[in-house]
């Protein structure tokens, strides 16, 4: 029993854990420890009782319980805490006791699995907004039991006062919740480029991309309307192209003449000298030339048929 002693955790106090691996029971309760740092009980691996109540605890580093496997009861009542990061609890496997009474809580996100069967919550500041969603939900979709529950209240807003913080009605915080999700993702991102940078491996980081609730999928929807835009933009254009270069096309569309067929379109002209019996009136030495045209006759593209006629 280490309680009623004004114990502060110091190094000694440390020292001296570590050197009682087999302890399996710890009660530092009532006493003047300001903050619980990591690792401190890190050796204490039979360790399945923990008390550190009405202490002036305000701060409760990330690894505050590495190490306690077999932990089953965590008293950390009438305290200072103001923040308290689930992810600290996430060593404590066997953990089914969480006694968080009388402390200055205003939120507590639920980050992690905690497979309790007790929580004692009341005696808090809650403010029942959305920061207190994940709690709420957390509360009502397993199977603890929430020590004096109807205690259990709001302390803000005002329309809210006095209301179970389990039933509480949180309204218009999913789209909140959405907009914190991937602003909280953002900047995991950009931390871990700067630590890629430094030389640091994705396994130090201390939040990963799955710690955070889906993104909603508006973005879907955008891009399928755009796709269909640019879709229909182009079936228009194309519609109304088409015909044109079509024309433009068929107006070229005329083949070279063969050079041996230039022949056909010449015209061939024979003379040939007739004698007709003289007439009265008829000079013996006159004599008719007749022309005879010998045309071959080709015929064209238009349909038509030139005729020529010989002039005497």
């Amino acid at each position: 029993m280490l309680s009623n002693n004004n114990f502060s955790l110091s190094d000694n106090l440390t020292i001296i854990l570590h050197k009682n691996p087999n302890i399996t029971e710890l009660y530092l309760n009532n006493n003047t420890i300001p903050i619980l740092h990591s690792y401190t009980f890190c050796n204490l691996s039979k360790l399945t009782i923990l008390d550190v109540s009405n202490n002036s605890i305000q701060t409760v580093e990330q690894a505050a319980f590495a190490g306690l496997n077999q932990l089953t009861a965590l008293h950390l009542q009438n305290n200072e805490i103001a923040h308290l990061d689930s992810s600290v609890f996430v060593f404590l496997k066997s953990l089914k006791i969480l006694n968080l009474q009388n402390n200055n809580l205003g939120h507590f996100e639920i980050e992690v699995s905690l497979n309790l069967t007790t929580v004692t919550l009341f005696g808090n500041p809650w403010n029942c907004s959305c920061g207190l969603l994940s709690l709420q939900s957390w509360l009502n979709n397993s199977q603890l039991i929430i020590e004096n529950e109807k205690n259990t209240t709001c302390t803000s807003p005002d329309s809210l006062k006095t209301q179970p913080i389990k039933t509480a009605l949180l309204s218009n915080c999913n789209r909140k919740e959405e907009t914190e999700a991937i602003t909280k993702l953002y900047s995991s991102i950009n931390s871990s480029n700067d630590t890629g940078a430094s030389g640091y491996n994705d396994t130090d980081r201390k939040l990963s991309y799955s710690d955070f609730p889906p993104i909603g999928k508006s973005w879907k929807f955008l891009i399928g309307v755009f796709i269909v835009i640019v879709t229909t933009t182009m079936l228009i254009i194309t519609a109304i192209k088409v015909p044109v270069w079509y024309r433009h096309m068929i107006s070229y569309n005329h083949s070279r003449l063969d050079e041996d067929e230039s022949g056909m379109f010449e015209e061939n002209f024979s003379t040939d000298m007739c004698h007709f019996p003289p007439g009265p009136n008829t000079n013996e030495n006159d004599s008719i030339v007749i022309f005879e045209q010998f045309h071959t006759f080709v015929p064209e593209e238009d349909g038509f048929i030139e005729d020529k006629y010989i002039d005497t």
